[in-house]
C-alpha cells in the first residue's frame, strides 16, 4: 500500500470512526424527539415506532404555558448568568496579572488553579452543605450562584490569560506613553481588545451551570427557588408513562438552547480555548 493510499484509508476511518461517534450521541437526543411529539397512546408502542403516526405540538404548547415552568426555567438563566458573570469579574484581573506582572510560583499556582477545575462537586458536597448551613445560605440562590462562581473561575483565568498573552504589550505601553494609568489601560485597552475570548468564557460558564445539577439539588430545595434542571428531575421521580412526553418535551426545551448557543458561537469559543497555545 503506497503512502497516499494509506493516507486515504486513514482518512476514511476517521470518517467513519467520527459518524459512529457522532450516532452514539445523537441517538438519544433523536429518541427525545421522537418522544415529545408522541401522543399519550403512542409513549406505549416505545421503540417499536421510532417516528410516531399522529405527531403533535400540544406537548410543547402545555409546557410552554404552564407557569411554573417559566420560574424554573427563569431560575437556571439567573443561576447561570449571574455565576458566569461573578466568576469573569473574579477571573479578569487574575488572569491580567499572571498575563502581565509574571512572578516566582505563577505557573505552579495556574496548574494549582486548574487542578481546582478537575475536582467534582460531588467530592466537597457535604462540606459545602455544612458550610452553606453555618453561613445561613441554604434555600439561597445566592449560596448556588458563589458556587457556580467558583466552579468557573479556573477555566475562566485559563482561558482570559490565553485572550491577555495574544494582545501586544506595545499597544499598552503606547497608551502608558501618553498618561493612562494601569487600570485605563486594563479598560480602554485591553479588555476590549480581549472582548472575544471573554464572551467565550462567559459562554462555557453559562453552558456549565446550565448543566449542573448536584449543586443546586443540595443547596435549594424550595419549588421556587430550583432551576429547571433539578425541576425535571423531580418531575421524572413522579411521572408516569402518560406523562412521559410531557417529560420529553421540557427536556428539549432546556437542552436546544444550549446546543444552538454552542453551535452558533463555536467558532469563537475554540479560537479563545486554542489562543496562546503555540505561544511560549
Amino acid at each position: 500500500m503506497t503512502g497516499r493510499a494509506a493516507a486515504r484509508f486513514a482518512d476514511i476511518a476517521t470518517y467513519i470512526a467520527a459518524i459512529l461517534l457522532a450516532a452514539v450521541f445523537l441517538m438519544p437526543l433523536l429518541w427525545l424527539v421522537s418522544l415529545s411529539f408522541r401522543t399519550p397512546a403512542e409513549v406505549f408502542l416505545g421503540a417499536a415506532r421510532f417516528i410516531p403516526d399522529n405527531p403533535t405540538l400540544d406537548n410543547f404548547r402545555q409546557i410552554l404555558t404552564d407557569r411554573t415552568f417559566g420560574v424554573y426555567l427563569w431560575n437556571g438563566i439567573k443561576l447561570c448568568a449571574l455565576g458566569a458573570f461573578g466568576a469573569l469579574l473574579v477571573a479578569t484581573p487574575a488572569a491580567y496579572i499572571f498575563s502581565r506582572k509574571p512572578f516566582t510560583g505563577a505557573k505552579s499556582l495556574m496548574v494549582g488553579i486548574l487542578t481546582v477545575q478537575m475536582v467534582s462537586p460531588l467530592v466537597i458536597l457535604i462540606p459545602l452543605y455544612r458550610y452553606m448551613e453555618r453561613l445561613g445560605l441554604l434555600e439561597t440562590q445566592t449560596a448556588a450562584v458563589g458556587v457556580y462562581m467558583a466552579l468557573g473561575i479556573p477555566l475562566s483565568v485559563w482561558m482570559l490569560k490565553a485572550s491577555f498573552d495574544a494582545i501586544p504589550q506595545a499597544l499598552e505601553e503606547a497608551a502608558a506613553i501618553d498618561g493612562c494609568s494601569r487600570v485605563q489601560i486594563l479598560f480602554f485597552v485591553t479588555l476590549p481588545l480581549a472582548a472575544p475570548g471573554m464572551a467565550s468564557a462567559f459562554v462555557l460558564n453559562m453552558l456549565m451551570g446550565w448543566s449542573q445539577f448536584l449543586v443546586p439539588f443540595i443547596l435549594l430545595t424550595r419549588d421556587d427557588l430550583q432551576p429547571i434542571s433539578v425541576a425535571i428531575f423531580n418531575f421524572a421521580g413522579s411521572t408516569s408513562a402518560s406523562t412521559t412526553q410531557l417529560l420529553a418535551a421540557a427536556c428539549l426545551i432546556t437542552v436546544l438552547p444550549a446546543i444552538f448557543a454552542f453551535l452558533a458561537l463555536q467558532r469563537l469559543i475554540v479560537r479563545a480555548i486554542t489562543a496562546g497555545a503555540v505561544k511560549g
